[in-house]
């Protein structure tokens, strides 16, 4: 008797193992009436990601009912207050590869668990926790929290299935929302992009892409152009003019160059470096630097550079245009307009032959074609 009651009980013990072992194995691949979804965006080199799940209205009441307000006891779980889980099944997450602002407040670049308390009075709180791998709101922890921000809500057409989208997308910011029925709840993620971006070029520039000349270039260019450290981008492009295996002048690097000279005060360093530069380039590249002159109001300078394009690549197209262009800029029109009729029989094809044709009325009338 006691033999089959230790039999009964071994395989008991066995049942009850294959069970757990069972229930920790399920399928998860498995459908789900509230699917999975991801929706990304990437802001300068920040990449957010919500990755979520569906559920669908279903002809249900779901703001004050489905989705209480406030906060609420689950009746499962450690938390006895818990927020929305902002979505169905497992957490709603949020990422962010570098430290955002969402509503105006530091958020550290992570991985975060999104929930929200939604209120009746059109207001809701968005929490960000660190705690992204637990099951919806139901362990929640106030003390996990990394970011509170409180928004208002927005009444819009009617959406079945649960949707988070980033909207109004700028250089430096979104809005990403969650759509549900007739409520959005949107909140402002923003990002120093020229920060983010130079940091990644000081990591980046010590691994494979600082073997190659074009990344200083580069580098040196962004940074110019973004309101970067000067001394910083000057030696970014002289690595790239000399010093190094890969160093080499060429007109993109030494025009480079002299333009942040220029944004540091030296303009006579800055005219020594393209007078060097100009038998370097192209005709195209003399041209556009030209073009660069009369935009930033050097007019007579400018002039000079198209007649330098035009006796060092005579004949060719755009010389005459650049030409036309330069007189124009210093109001001498009818000269302007005699090398702009040669620039349009020497146009390479009729798109730009109209082009060039579209500025004769106002060369004629004493107009700037700039």
């Amino acid at each position: 008797m006691m033999k089959n009651y230790t039999t009964l009980k071994a395989t008991l013990l066995v049942v009850a193992l294959l069970l757990c072992k069972t229930a920790s194995a399920q399928f998860d691949f498995l459908p789900q009436s509230s699917q999975k979804a991801e929706v990304s965006q990437r802001i300068g080199n920040t990449d957010l990601t919500l990755v979520y799940s569906r559920p669908s209205v279903n002809g249900r009441k779901v703001w004050g009912s489905l989705v209480p307000y406030g906060m609420n006891n689950l009746g499962f779980g450690t938390a006895t207050e818990s927020p929305w889980r902002a979505g169905a099944n497992e957490n709603t997450i949020f990422r962010t590869t570098h430290d955002v602002n969402v509503e105006g407040k530091n958020l550290p670049a992570g991985e975060y668990g999104l929930h929200m308390i939604v209120y009746e009075d059109d207001k809701a709180t968005i929490i960000f926790s660190k705690n992204h791998g637990a099951w919806g709101s139901f362990f929640y922890d106030s003390s996990e929290d990394a970011l509170r921000v409180d928004v208002k809500t927005q009444e819009i057409p009617f959406v079945e299935q649960l949707t988070y989208s980033f909207d109004d997308v700028l250089p430096n910011s979104t809005v990403a929302s969650l759509k549900w029925e007739k409520k959005q709840i949107p909140f402002r993620i923003e990002t120093d992009v020229t920060k983010n971006v130079l940091a990644e070029i000081r990591q980046q520039i010590q691994t494979s892409p600082g073997f190659n000349r074009a990344s200083w270039e580069q580098a040196a260019n962004y940074s110019l152009n973004n309101g970067g450290d000067l001394d910083e981008a000057l030696g970014w492009i002289n690595a790239a003019i000399e010093g190094q295996f890969f160093s080499e002048k060429n007109f993109s690097n030494l025009s480079i160059k002299s333009q942040i000279l220029e944004k540091q005060g030296k303009s006579a360093e800055a005219k020594t470096i393209m007078d060097e530069a100009l038998p370097l380039g192209t005709v195209f590249e003399v041209h556009a630097y030209g073009r660069q002159l009369i935009a930033q109001g050097k007019k007579e300078e400018a002039l000079e550079v198209f007649k330098w394009n035009a006796k060092k690549h005579k004949g060719t197209w755009p010389v005459d245009f650049g030409l036309a262009r330069g007189y124009s800029a210093v109001g001498n029109y009818k000269t302007a307009l005699k090398h702009l009729k040669i620039a349009e029989g020497r146009a390479p094809d009729q798109a730009n032959r109209n082009a060039i044709a579209s500025y004769f009325p106002k060369l004629e009338q004493g107009e700037d074609i700039n």
